[in-house]
């Protein structure tokens, strides 16, 4: 084999992803770990090390131009995992690109996680030919990419864009980083279950999920939406709303074209998407009215991260 390839790193809150791609953004070898259950930080690195190596080896250290990572709260400047609270690694910066680097043998470069993804979206996915975007992840968290004029936004730190960690519900739920009402809190996967836990407890509606508490999950929720449990709906309209709200602000800040959702609960499709629609355009002052798209990745499952790591090394 002699195209040149990249590794693209997706560092999540539970799974971590690889893969070897070309420059066409096909993924010629694809493989995965969990992120949770090490001893430690650098249990995870020799994991990680053990998981793609081979590859590496298989394909020829010539071949492998480099890797890029994206993980949560990565910092492209610096190449730091700066405060990620979904991480099971204690330790306020971790120099995620020089340990995979040492590791791999190989130039690492880091960024966020969903910017990662929105650079995938944008090379090889629903992004294509967009100047103007945001790709929002949700996930364990919810992560955010912003392009503007072609640009992803990093501002000056490496840091810009962090919608799941604005202000969504004021004095609300406390989240992972700390603080109170972030739209992490209400509209990842961890937080539609928080909801349907406290709901679960609060009211008496007769409701499949009432035999599942205690170990209900994001994808329970679905599945009982789509059977027609209107306790579950209710739960998806809620997320939603909040959701469309606080969108609605972001969109007056950069205008974008389209709004891009990624990630596990965004399967949900129009369970989730057609009131996110609904409440966007409900609370959108009226000259961006109707003129953002409301779509799903068009790349599968994690493959919009992994490629938009990749991309970081071409």
């Amino acid at each position: 084999m002699t195209q040149p390839l990249a590794i693209g790193i997706d560092i999540g809150g539970t799974n971590t992803g690889f893969g070897l791609v070309n420059r066409r953004g096909e993924i010629i070898v694809k493989g995965g770990l969990p992120t949770t259950g090490h001893a430690d930080l650098n249990a995870f690195i020799v994991s990680l090390r053990d998981a793609i190596v081979p590859h590496i080896e298989k394909v020829g250290r010539d071949h492998v131009m480099g890797a890029g990572i994206g993980a949560p709260n990565g910092n492209f400047f610096t190449g730091d995992i700066v405060f990620a609270p979904n991480l099971p690694w204690q330790g306020v910066v971790i120099p995620m690109a020089k340990l995979v680097s040492d590791a791999l043998g190989v130039k690492a470069t880091l960024t966020n996680d969903a910017n990662a993804a929105a650079i995938g979206e944008m090379i090889y996915g629903a992004a294509k030919g967009m100047k103007d975007f945001i790709l929002v992840t949700l996930g364990t968290g919810v992560g955010s990419g912003f392009v503007a004029n072609g640009q992803l936004i990093y501002g000056h730190d490496g840091f810009a864009g962090e919608l799941g960690h604005v202000i969504a519900v004021r004095n609300g739920r406390k989240c992972g980083c700390g603080r109170h009402g972030c739209l992490e809190a209400y509209t990842s996967a961890t937080g539609i279950v928080h909801t349907a836990e406290q709901w679960l407890e609060e009211r008496t509606d007769i409701t499949i999920l009432r035999n599942s508490r205690g170990t209900i999950t994001a994808k329970k929720i679905h599945e009982a939406a789509e059977k027609g449990d209107s306790l579950a709906i209710e739960i998806f309209d809620f997320t939603a709303e909040i959701l469309g709200q606080t969108l609605a602000d972001a969109v007056a800040i950069t205008s974008p074209q389209a709004i891009i959702f990624f990630g596990g609960l965004a399967k949900a499709g129009d369970l989730l998407l057609k009131p996110v629609k609904k409440y966007l355009e409900a609370n959108l002052l009226n000259i961006y009215q109707n003129k953002v798209q409301i779509l799903q990745s068009a790349l599968p499952d994690a493959d919009a991260a992994i490629l938009g790591a990749s991309a970081l090394v071409w």
